[in-house]
């Protein structure tokens, strides 16, 4: 427990940490939500001050910050001027959709990175190791855009899935088994994307540490006394290249987080994604400081994750 609440303040200071770098960036930033105002005829300087002074856009950094978080504090994130309402609602409808993609994408990836990069470990130096090494660089150099652009087209010419969205019209009037085949349908090419761009970095990190493992001295030990290499690989090599697979976790779940709000835009997915985009071109800031601190939060709490996981593997955490 000391640990964990530890690792908890650390995550909470954190966030504070980032929220103050967020609002004072987004401060900097030339112009806000009311600057193309003024290129308008017809409108006013002194109407445009007015609506600034309306919605406290004139009033000094630290009581706009201080007001920020009193709204985050009741769940409004800020106000948001596109939508004309509170951020919180708007973050709440699209961080499921968000969630969704992120987790499927980090546990397709993993069940097909553990097995690949142990295969590919046990092939170590031999012909079957170069080709995969080919394979993994080539999806390696793919950018995620070029990737998502191909299987859209290959989505729109074979018409094997659908194209944009989470659900198909008249989703509602579908029985439970069909809204759930609907719903991976949808999710088929944006977790593709994510999977093929992370897997990759993974096969070739578990690569990395079930080789090491099998080259150090316990590992030659074992097998001088007898024990067979599936008893060595599950009981003894595994679990020893647990610590630096559990680090990698959580930062795949931060990489997966990045890649799939660029990923929901190509693909249309209600995710956070758009909403960020648009709020970005608008200059609605506190859309954007809520969609960044939605992000960090997910990020910080997958990394809290993988924390707590290497403190219950390494006994050495423990000790110490």
């Amino acid at each position: 427990m000391k640990y964990a609440v530890r690792r908890l303040l650390h995550s909470l200071l954190l966030l504070v940490g980032i929220s103050v770098g967020s609002f004072l960036f987004a401060d900097l930033a030339p112009g806000d939500f009311f600057s193309e105002m003024r290129l308008q005829p017809g409108v006013t300087p002194a109407a445009v001050e007015a609506l600034r002074a309306q919605y406290a856009l004139d009033r000094p950094l630290p009581v706009r910050y201080a007001n920020w978080l009193a709204s985050m504090a009741r769940g409004e994130f800020g106000y948001s001027l596109t939508y004309r309402g509170p951020v919180g609602p708007l973050l709440r409808q699209r961080i499921p959709g968000t969630l969704s993609l992120t987790l499927s994408a980090t546990l397709l990836a993993w069940l097909l990175a553990v097995p690949l990069g142990i295969w590919n470990a046990s092939q170590r130096d031999r012909w079957t190791d170069s080709i995969t090494k080919v394979i993994l660089s080539i999806l390696l150099s793919i950018p995620d855009i070029l990737l998502t652009v191909i299987l859209l087209l290959v989505a729109v010419e074979s018409g094997w899935l659908p194209v944009g969205g989470m659900h198909s019209i008249g989703f509602d009037l579908l029985p439970a088994g069909a809204r759930l085949k609907d719903t991976l349908t949808h999710m088929a090419v944006p977790v593709t994307v994510l999977v093929l761009g992370m897997l990759p970095v993974l096969v070739r990190h578990v690569r990395s540490a079930v080789s090491d493992c099998a080259r150090s001295p316990f590992a030659l030990a074992a097998r001088a006394h007898g024990i067979g290499r599936r008893r060595l690989l599950f009981r003894h090599l595994l679990p020893a290249a647990l610590n630096p697979l559990i680090t990698l976790f959580g930062y795949s779940i931060g990489t997966l987080l990045s890649a799939g709000l660029l990923v929901e835009v190509l693909v249309g997915w209600p995710g956070l994604g758009p909403i960020f985009l648009e709020a970005i071109l608008a200059r609605d800031f506190p859309l954007v400081l809520g969609v960044v601190m939605s992000s960090a939060t997910l990020l910080v709490a997958g990394n809290l994750v993988a924390d707590l996981l290497l403190y219950r593997a390494d006994p050495r955490i423990r000790t110490s």
